[in-house]
């Protein structure tokens, strides 16, 4: 018993432990920065400069804000896609406190409840899961205990911005953070009242292997970039979302809404835009209580830099029309302006190592869709090959006047910029593309126009034309959906309702990426870089266009002083002029008429495209496969040279199978496969089938098939021992073969053109030409075992996008 005595005794003393303050050991803010460089503003910071540290003083409350990071310097490849002044993802994030650590959280803002019931708002928060960022140590407490003071700097110099996942994902190689080689960036740290902006010098180190690094990098096994964060204060609540509409021409931000009523969408969509109100909200005309400003990149050069802001100002027009007086603004970028900062629309110029896309991206809070920061990236090496295009179209027509040429293609240029400049900001004010624009006399800035060359009278080429100026008729009606100020009377969705009923009555159709992008695509109207009000007949003429100008190339597209073997690459888009211009006319093959429906009205012009406009279409794209076609004039192949020492291969010449020589079969078999792999598209072989079965003037997808044989066999039988012919011949049957092995290819349509092959597989081995009996054999080979040569699929085409 005093043995059990003893023993409780002893686990009582053990148990009975006086408390400890987990605080005691923990400074304060004041005496733990007391020798840092403070920066006061919306997040406090300190600057320890001795360690090279930054600390950040967060509130305990865990109250929100927009967390932004960013890419202020870049890679400069735009295959890699780490560019200058590239935004990361936007997060509405907060710091969660939990004794000596602090958590920073993103919030799920896809998921949500908009009731002013907190518990119902707190079941949707709780069944979907935040994202904790990262965990840092708590260094320091506020005397108040309203605050503590956190090292920053570990998460400062990770790879927040996904930059070892994009050099993988690009077969670069695997790289990693080197902390040893990476420090902050006290130069673009700063603190403003709604605002904290934290910036570091980040090395990612690893083995770059990957022929894109090695073309930019100083040393590819080691990259020093640098890495931006945003801690942005929320906006208050007096902006207002407006309803996104399909038609409105504006991107949506969507979240799942669980609040909305039983029988209505939980799905609600606004559209992304500035906040824009008038001083005066009933007046017909008033200044803006806070007017849009964007300021321009002061690092790009002169024209570009006049060219930049007269495209950007652009804008202007449109909100004028709305009864705007100087809401819309555009300003060089003051020095000392850090085009990171929150506070800044911008409009960066930025290098890569070749030509690439531009961007407009914007900041947008998470809750309402409001645009916070837009931020337009502009490639400056897409000027250079407008450039291009003109030196090829206009070299002939100025070979003994070159500063006349000269001034030429750089007044075609900076019209191109003026576009660019308008396109982009149009993005970072909420609008998307309008692929349907051009059609309807080039209605809008936000589609991608072709430079137009016109054809006169005295048979030369003219680039007076090549780009609209200004806004068109549907970026002022985007505008108005937009941005006008109502005023109150009458309501607003009857307001809305009424643009897109002037949309209607002005004829002015939308069309965007998802309809227009896809090679399978089937509206009529909506492409990339296409003109004219008809496709067919826009190939028609640029068919002819191209054949003028290859008749008349030659050395004066080039300079004297420049290597011979350049003058490829002003031939690599003269050669192709057509391509575009290809890819809208086959939608109308097998093409269907319609719009963006609402179930307020019947959808009456959902049909098909008539049957003698297929038929048109259709006698113009075989055209693009004809040897006549594709046949370079030999006054041009002879000037088709090997490269000039000390001049590097590059993705803008075509690729051959003759080594060192250019190799103008391959070229042409190459345009001919482009031309073959769009009208014999899956997608567009099932269309045309269902639609023959319901008129039968549509071509069938057999007799596509068959037509397609028909014309190389002609342009072959004509020139049997022609090289090209030859190749022509067994691209167009590579082709076949592929379109019938695509598993997307619908089976009763895979039986038609089986038959299709069988039949011309038929026809070639009547054939008393051993060449032709030879494919034959293949092609019976193919339809018993299912083996096709490989090496009968030719080299794709030099990049086109972006122009």
């Amino acid at each position: 018993m005093r043995h059990v005595i003893s023993l409780t005794l002893l686990i009582l003393s053990l148990a009975w432990v006086p408390a400890v303050d987990a605080d005691a050991d923990v400074p304060t803010v004041a005496s733990f920065t007391e020798s840092l460089q403070q920066h006061q503003g919306f997040y406090t910071f300190y600057h320890d400069q001795h360690n090279g540290k930054i600390y950040l003083q967060v509130p305990v409350d865990g109250d929100a804000f927009i967390f932004q990071t960013s890419l202020p310097w870049g890679l400069g490849s735009n295959d890699i896609g780490l560019d200058r002044g590239q935004l990361g993802q936007t997060q509405l994030a907060s710091f969660h406190v939990e004794g000596d650590k602090a958590l920073l959280l993103a919030h799920n803002t896809g998921f949500r409840a908009s009731s002013r019931n907190q518990a119902e708002r707190d079941s949707v928060n709780e069944a979907f899961a935040d994202s904790a960022l990262y965990g840092f140590n708590v260094v320091a407490r506020a005397d108040d205990g309203n605050s503590v003071l956190i090292d920053y700097t570990p998460y400062l110099l990770s790879d927040v911005h996904g930059v070892s996942q994009r050099l993988k994902s690009t077969n670069q190689g695997s790289f990693s953070v080197d902390s040893s080689r990476s420090v902050i960036y006290p130069a673009r740290s700063k603190a403003f009242v709604d605002n904290t902006e934290l910036e570091a010098k980040v090395t990612f180190t690893g083995e770059g292997n990957g022929r894109y690094l090695r073309q930019v990098a100083a040393d590819s096994n080691a990259l020093t970039l640098h890495l931006h964060h945003s801690f942005i204060r929320l906006p208050d609540d007096n902006y207002t979302p407006r309803a996104f509409h399909p038609n409105s021409g504006f991107w949506a931000e969507t979240f799942v809404d669980y609040s909305a009523p039983l029988g209505s969408d939980l799905e609600t969509k606004v559209i992304p835009r500035h906040r824009l109100n008038k001083k005066d909200p009933i007046a017909s005309r008033s200044e803006a209580r806070e007017p849009i400003v964007y300021y321009l990149d002061p690092g790009a050069p002169e024209p570009v830099k006049s060219a930049l802001l007269e495209g950007a100002q652009w804008w202007a027009q449109a909100f004028d029309a709305i009864g705007y007086e100087n809401a819309f603004q555009v300003k060089v970028l003051p020095d000392g302006a850090d085009p990171m900062d929150v506070r800044y629309n911008v409009i960066q110029w930025v290098h890569r190592a070749t030509r690439g896309w531009s961007y407009g991206s914007s900041v947008i809070d998470p809750r309402t869709g409001e645009i916070i920061k837009g931020h337009v990236t502009l490639g400056s090496l897409r000027v250079r090959q407008d450039m291009k295009i003109a030196e090829g179209l206009l070299g002939p027509f100025h070979r003994d006047n070159r500063a006349e040429l000269k001034e030429t293609i750089e007044a075609m240029a900076l019209a191109r910029i003026r576009q660019l400049s308008a396109h982009e900001i149009g993005h970072t004010l909420g609008i998307a593309h309008n692929f349907a624009a051009s059609p309807q006399d080039r209605a809008s800035v936000m589609d991608y126009p072709h430079p137009l060359v016109t054809l006169t009278t005295d048979g030369t080429l003219s680039l007076q034309e090549a780009y609209d100026v200004g806004l068109g008729d549907w970026d002022k009606q985007v505008i108005a959906y937009g941005y006008s100020d109502f005023g109150g009377m009458p309501s607003e969705s009857e307001q809305l309702q009424r643009i897109l009923a002037e949309n209607q009555q002005l004829g002015l159709e939308f069309i965007s990426d998802r309809d227009a992008r896809p090679v399978s695509g089937a509206h009529p109207t909506a492409h990339l870089w296409d003109n004219g009000a008809d496709p067919v007949t826009e190939l028609q003429r640029i068919l002819t266009v191209r054949e003028q100008v290859l008749q008349n190339f030659g050395q004066s597209q080039l300079p004297a002083d420049a290597p011979l073997s350049d003058l490829q690459e002003v031939l690599v888009p003269m050669y192709l002029l057509h391509r575009y211009q290809t890819e809208a006319a086959v939608k109308v093959l097998g093409g269907v008429h319609y719009r963006y429906y609402m179930n307020d009205s019947a959808p009456k012009n959902y049909q098909p495209v008539g049957a003698a406009n297929q038929q048109r279409a259709l006698q113009q794209l075989l055209r693009t496969i004809r040897a006549d076609q594709l046949q370079l004039p030999q006054q041009v192949a002879r000037l088709m040279v090997p490269l000039a020492y000390g001049s590097a291969d590059n993705r803008e010449r075509f690729k051959g199978r003759t080594g060192l020589i250019p190799d103008p079969v391959s070229w042409a078999a190459s345009a001919a496969h482009f031309s073959l792999t769009r009208m014999f598209d899956s997608a567009r072989l099932n269309r045309l089938h269902q639609q023959h079965a319901r008129d039968s003037d549509v071509p069938s997808a057999a007799a596509l098939f068959n037509q397609v044989a028909a014309v190389v066999l002609e342009d072959w039988q004509q020139q049997p021992d022609d090289v090209l012919r030859q190749r022509l011949l067994s691209t167009a049957f590579n082709a076949m073969v592929k379109a019938l092995e695509d598993e997307q290819l619908a089976p009763e349509v895979a039986l038609t053109l089986r038959r299709a092959l069988q039949t011309q597989q038929q026809k070639l081995s009547n054939s008393d030409n051993g060449l032709a009996n030879t494919l034959a054999q293949q092609l019976q080979t193919y339809l018993d075992e299912g083996t096709w040569p490989a090496n009968y699929q030719p080299h794709p085409l030099p990049p086109g996008s972006p122009i």
